[in-house]
């Protein structure tokens, strides 16, 4: 599928621009001939975004409102994919997840720049038992408080897989280098969905009046248990380690050893996140133009083609085969 050259050059600012999701949708921009802004709190963390010839990195510190206020002024459109998994310092779950999307919405309306996209989490919700999910439900609602100055557009996938995601990713770490697997949750159901589709649903949705005011849910073409993708990348990988799935109270143990760790792979709040399927209430709306990619398409290429030359072959065969299914 061709992407659409626009007419009138938007600027368009970017928060988490240089993140998983945001590399995949920066590059979208670019190629469409949008001027795209990337805000980074550090600019070497962007460098892979530099070199596109209609991207802007501009360092900024999103929590100064000051700062965000002058990095925003100018744009015609703004997309908010920042997201945090686990809590560090002042990055907490409430800042990131509902103060800092409150704040960007009313500076918005400050600068009077209608257009915003926001990136959410599916089954996010004020009553669901995790703070992460908590806490975008909030953001989602302080976002549609407002809903009739702004044309807001909200997204929530499911998890989201392709080549550098830190869940499929995760999942082939621990088959490769441990002899036996403690799952956590292994009957939680996960609807994944690859970072190029989700990018496209954003590129669908930015000039697309019919998604104004809409919250979209986004999911694969398949519901799998966390059991089913472990085995699926085991398969994958040609491994076969026995699989102990753990219990609710032993699941939250080791979320709670898992803490420890200097590099936090998974915390209580996470395993209390899986207490609730992450899979989609309906297929993806037909406005939005997505036929969604199967896992079995494009993982087996980037978990077994590591190297850079590869990795852009596989990524190269993969987005054509994508983009075949959607015509």
């Amino acid at each position: 599928m061709s992407i659409n050259k626009i007419t009138a050059p938007s600027t368009i600012t970017i928060l988490g621009g240089a993140g998983f999701v945001g590399s995949c949708l920066v590059a979208k921009l670019d190629e469409a001939g949008y001027q795209v802004k990337v805000l980074s709190r550090r600019r070497e963390n962007s460098r892979h975004l530099i070199l596109l010839p209609n991207v802007q990195v501009v360092e900024c510190d999103v929590m100064d409102n000051h700062a965000l206020k002058a990095a925003l002024t100018g744009s015609d459109k703004v997309i908010n994919l920042i997201g945090i998994l686990h809590e560090a310092g002042n990055n907490t779950f409430e800042a990131m997840h509902h103060q800092l999307p409150r704040r960007v919405a009313q500076i918005c309306e400050e600068l009077n720049i209608q257009r915003l996209l926001h990136m959410s989490a599916l089954q996010a919700d004020i009553h669901a038992p995790s703070q992460y999910l908590k806490s975008k439900a909030l953001g989602e609602a302080t976002i549609n408080a407002c809903s009739k100055k702004l044309d807001i557009t909200i997204f929530k996938p499911s998890v989201i897989f392709g080549r550098g995601d830190s869940f499929i990713n995760l999942l082939a770490n621990l088959v490769k280098f441990l002899p036996v697997i403690f799952l956590a949750k292994p009957k939680v159901k996960f609807q994944p969905i690859w970072v190029e589709d989700v990018a496209q649903c954003f590129m669908s949705a930015l000039e697309n009046t019919a998604t104004y005011g809409k919250t979209y849910e986004l999911g694969g073409p398949s519901v799998y248990t966390l059991r089913e993708l472990v085995q699926k990348v085991m398969a994958i990988l040609g491994k076969q380690r026995p699989i102990f799935g753990l219990n609710d109270t032993l699941s939250m143990a080791q979320g709670f050893m898992l803490e420890l760790m200097p590099i936090k792979l998974m915390t209580r709040d996470n395993i209390r996140s899986m207490q609730v399927d992450s899979i989609c209430s309906a297929q993806i709306a037909p406005e939005l133009g997505v036929v969604p990619t199967s896992l079995d398409v494009i993982v087996p290429e980037y978990l077994l083609n590591a190297s850079p030359r590869a990795a852009y072959a596989a990524f190269r065969r993969a987005a054509g085969r994508a983009i075949s299914a959607r015509r």
